[in-house]
């Protein structure tokens, strides 16, 4: 499995916050949880698994508004990513006004509370390319990942839903690439280079198969509504514009001609070209990459109301 720099996680969080807070009104989590913790008998905590948690974004994103007592699982393959997880979370923590402690000799790497959540988290490292029986399920309420699935085969993600099918429990796949994007303005150079770009998202990630890439929000949205979901899709596109966009888009520039240069050597002078009128406008121009949140509610898990939701 391929890894993502601590510095690149920084530098497209404040963007996927922005993109996440579209979709929240139609997946409305908060409503969800409470019903889970509501259904339960004895114990209200709520025991969450991210796969591929990164430096603990997701965390960040989602236990204030999940509310309530709960317990994190924060699995990824990346050692250095899960040793930071600790400082990173308490400097948030400090950011927003929540107490934080830790346990010594504990697997416990933190307690984060707040004034309507507290959060008990342990950190696992596990390559899950390799598979997911290494996985610690327990009693599970809600797996979750973000910016994963377009890097997973079609058959990885079966084995996912499929273990998740078997506990009941319900899922959250954040910012799913769903293939959609714009340069502003545009540039000749952008469809040839979109179109490499996207067959190199194609390749095998290590998960045993073919990168769903954008075609992974319509295979997920399909295995789980076999499988007995209801599925909820809500749009999370980035937007990168004005004075706080320049380094990513740069980024994004960089990382999208290396990309479709190691798929198609052969057009290596083109996409220089298009890389140099395209880093000449990265202060000033826009950037919009669809993505797609989506939500799978088991049986037990529905509530009142609208059963499906789909992205406009």
């Amino acid at each position: 499995m391929s890894g993502f720099s601590a510095d690149w996680l920084a530098l497209r969080e404040p963007f996927d916050h922005r993109a996440r807070a579209m979709a929240w009104p139609a997946l409305d989590i908060g409503a969800h949880a409470a019903r889970w913790r509501a259904a339960q008998s004895h114990d209200r905590v709520l025991t969450v698994i991210d796969l591929a948690c990164g430096s603990g974004a997701n965390l960040r994103a989602l236990a204030p508004r999940i509310t309530g007592p709960q317990r994190w699982q924060l699995i990824d393959h990346d050692a250095a990513l899960l040793a930071a997880v600790p400082r990173t979370l308490t400097r948030w923590a400090r950011e927003h006004g929540y107490r934080t402690t830790t346990t010594p000799g504990s697997r416990t790497a933190l307690h984060v509370e707040g004034a309507d959540f507290s959060v008990e988290l342990v950190t696992e490292q596990a390559d899950l390319a390799l598979g997911l029986d290494g996985v610690g399920w327990r009693q599970a309420h809600l797996i979750t990942a973000s910016a994963l699935l377009d890097l997973v085969s079609a058959a990885w993600l079966a084995a996912l839903v499929s273990a998740a099918r078997e506990r009941s429990a319900a899922l959250l796949f954040a910012l799913c690439v769903d293939g959609r994007t714009a340069w502003e303005p545009v540039d000749p150079g952008d469809a040839e280079i979109h179109r490499l770009f996207s067959l190199h998202q194609r390749r095998d990630k290590g998960f045993g198969g073919p990168a769903l890439g954008p075609a992974a929000v319509p295979q997920a949205c399909g295995l789980l509504a076999q499988a007995g979901y209801t599925v909820l899709q809500a749009r999370s596109d980035w937007d990168l514009a004005g004075p706080d966009a320049p380094a990513i888009v740069t980024a994004m520039i960089e990382g999208t001609a290396a990309a479709a240069t190691e798929q198609a050597p052969e057009a290596g002078a083109a996409v220089r070209q298009w890389k140099t009128r395209r880093m000449a406008l990265a202060a000033v121009g826009r950037l919009s990459v669809g993505h797609a949140d989506i939500m799978a509610l088991p049986a037990m898990a529905r509530g009142p109301g609208p059963t499906a939701g789909r992205a406009p």
